[in-house]
């Protein structure tokens, strides 16, 4: 099977690093330029004769910044994607995040201060005033409890509490929120309307914002959908618990995916159809048939076993950069724990190496839990790949990626001795966060530079 799905190679756009500088330069231009917004508008000669309101002024200021460039970061664009990768992507969102909540809340406390000491009214007073009084501050007060609800169901203790599906419906919310706080900015801002070129800068803001969520979150998806038509060929069982989903479509030569990536999935069938999940390709594509494989962790990823052959798949990506655009060099050092394996088996598949160039690590419980075994084996005496499974209980008394049977001997020096040119290979890295973690520490101590260490972590 795997020889069949991997003949044919998808070319994919290199990953060009000024993508990531401009991104970021874009980012820390629009911040600074917005405090330059507040200078212009004498935000640091009212701080001598109405601190609050002055601050006041900043901090919305640059929470709406923020707000519309967590917006950019949830909309997929393609070169960002790229340049970042998930992992990192998820890391800025989420301190942009936090940031501009946090901001948000010290220009409402700010303002209402400032407002109440001109005013010579009690504080709740004014808080009312402005939100019944002032045009567009009902609609604020709902976007900021919009945001607020994004704001708690993000932090981890939340996350983990929450089902993925559950967790990315809540997110959307963090749209509403950015949509309403418009109306009260553009007609109570003075800092939004001061000058043509503040005006121009807000609502170009907001329309790059808005359109690129419309072409990449829902323009480009439902275009690719209409393109591919794909449906499931065929479910077959894996082990206990984990099924593959073979999907054929039109033109899948043309979809640009490589091994490593992942979609997010939807299958016409049944209740909960519209809750998007997202799956890793475990076989490279081959322009005519992709495949996903997955473990029950959940009602998402339990529904797939319940699949018909002809049931429309719709999807979202591809997505991530765990992918062979990013590798350094020739040899290949993958570590995979329980369902991480799949994006990792495709690109095994994929990436070019001679014979002995390649070695996998593959973490599971007990050898039944060994995904792919057969697939696995194919491939080590086809071209030459050196395999270790690492079996058995995890350690208690630390985070280690190896079973509890290498304690005491530190995690480097056992990679060290498995692998001792380890420092010569790109290491790719797919399983649980914390295992994840532990491997990422135990390559950077065994001397492996950090531009060649790729991973993809099961987190959200």
């Amino acid at each position: 099977m795997s020889a069949t799905l991997a003949t044919r190679r998808v070319a994919r756009p290199a990953v060009r690093a000024w993508w990531r500088d401009a991104a970021g330069l874009t980012a820390w231009l629009s911040v600074l330029f917005v405090v330059a917004l507040w200078v212009s508008g004498r935000g640091l000669q009212d701080l001598g004769t109405d601190f609050f309101t002055s601050t006041g002024r900043l901090t919305g200021l640059v929470s709406a910044d923020l707000l519309l460039l967590q917006v950019l970061l949830m909309a997929r664009i393609p070169w960002v994607e790229r340049g970042y990768g998930q992992d990192e992507l998820a890391r800025r969102h989420r301190l942009a995040g936090f940031t501009s909540i946090t901001l948000l809340a010290a220009h409402l406390v700010l303002i209402t201060l400032g407002y109440a000491a001109t005013d010579r009214a009690g504080v709740l007073a004014e808080a009312w005033a402005l939100v019944t009084t002032y045009p567009g501050m009902l609609l604020a007060t709902a976007g900021t409890a919009a945001l607020a609800m994004v704001a708690v169901t993000s932090v981890r203790a939340a996350r983990r509490r929450l089902r993925y599906e559950s967790w990315h419906l809540l997110h959307l919310y963090a749209y509403l929120g950015a949509g309403l706080a418009l109306p009260h900015q553009l007609w109570t801002g003075a800092d939004f309307t001061a000058s043509p070129v503040t005006t121009a800068f807000w609502w170009t803001a907001y329309a790059s914002a808005a359109g690129a969520v419309l072409v990449f979150r829902v323009g480009r998806p439902v275009w690719l959908n209409v393109r591919h038509r794909l449906v499931v060929e065929q479910v077959v069982p894996e082990g206990r618990g984990v099924v593959s989903v073979y999907l054929r479509g039109r033109d899948l030569d043309r979809l640009p995916v490589a091994a490593g990536q992942f979609f997010v999935w939807r299958f016409a069938a049944g209740p909960g159809w519209t809750r998007g999940k997202p799956f890793s390709l475990s076989a490279a594509p081959d322009g005519h048939r992709l495949r996903i494989t997955a473990k029950d962790l959940g009602a998402g990823s339990r529904r797939l076993a319940t699949l018909r052959p002809g049931t429309p798949a719709l999807f979202e990506g591809p997505y991530g950069r765990l992918t062979g655009t990013v590798r350094k060099g020739r040899k290949l050092a993958v570590f995979a724990s329980g369902i991480g394996i799949t994006p990792l088996r495709a690109l095994l598949d994929e990436l070019p190496y001679q014979p002995g160039e390649a070695v996998l690590f593959q973490r599971a419980g007990r050898p039944a839990d060994l995904l792919f075994r057969r697939e696995l084996a194919d491939l080590a005496a086809r071209r030459g790949i050196r395999i270790h499974h690492l079996l058995g209980r995890r350690s208690r008394d630390r985070t280690s990626w190896l079973p509890a049977g290498y304690a005491p001997v530190p995690d480097e020096q056992v990679l060290r001795h498995l692998v001792p040119d380890i420092a010569d290979h790109d290491v790719y890295v797919c399983g649980p966060d914390a295992w994840t973690g532990a491997v990422l520490d135990s390559a950077r101590r065994a001397g492996v530079p950090a531009d060649r260490v790729h991973a993809e972590r099961f987190a959200w």
